[in-house]
């Protein structure tokens, strides 16, 4: 790593970025949470793997520069990115091949619970994007206030404000289903 020089002459020492991270205790960390959070997002694992993949590959591949202890939020905003890319990929492919209607669940104690946290996430994304990632970040993930202003680059007092909005328009959509 060079050192860089100001205008005046000066040497400024580099700042320490990913270039130098662990990737191994990083991934270790990580992954898991990171996983969650995708799947939460695009409904299969396999899909949520894919998109944490991805977003690896791209800050230890890329020109990406995040300082060192920064690399938690910076990868959990890569994944929420990575994961809503996905799906706007397949609603366009949806609109063009609508997929055939699937089979009914069975009425059964898992299923229904199932239904339920299908519906729950069904009303979570119609939610604006940032209501959305703030109630995904808190309550799935069980991030801090700060933790979250952090990962989404917003103001701790937005977070706030964000979820108490989101978690009202919840209300009311689930008032209005019954």
């Amino acid at each position: 790593m060079g050192v860089a020089t100001l205008t005046t002459g000066e040497r400024v020492p580099p700042v320490e970025t990913s270039a130098t991270l662990d990737l191994p205790a990083l991934y270790d960390e990580h992954y898991r949470s990171l996983v969650r959070l995708a799947a939460l997002y695009v409904d299969d694992v396999g899909s949520a793997e894919e998109v944490v993949q991805d977003a690896f590959v791209k800050m230890t591949t890329g020109r990406y520069r995040v300082e060192v202890g920064k690399e938690g939020p910076y990868l959990r905003a890569m994944v929420l990115n990575g994961a809503r890319s996905l799906l706007r990929k397949r609603r366009v492919r949806r609109a063009h091949n609508p997929e055939p209607p699937g089979l009914v669940a069975a009425a059964e104690v898992a299923g229904l619970a199932r239904a339920e946290g299908d519906r729950l996430l069904a009303l979570i994304r119609e939610l604006p994007a940032k209501q959305a990632s703030v109630l995904v970040l808190r309550y799935y993930l069980d991030l801090s206030e700060r933790e979250i202003a952090e990962t989404l680059g917003i103001a701790p007092g937005s977070v706030k404000s964000h979820t108490h909005r989101g978690l009202q328009k919840l209300k009311k959509a689930l008032e209005n289903e019954r």
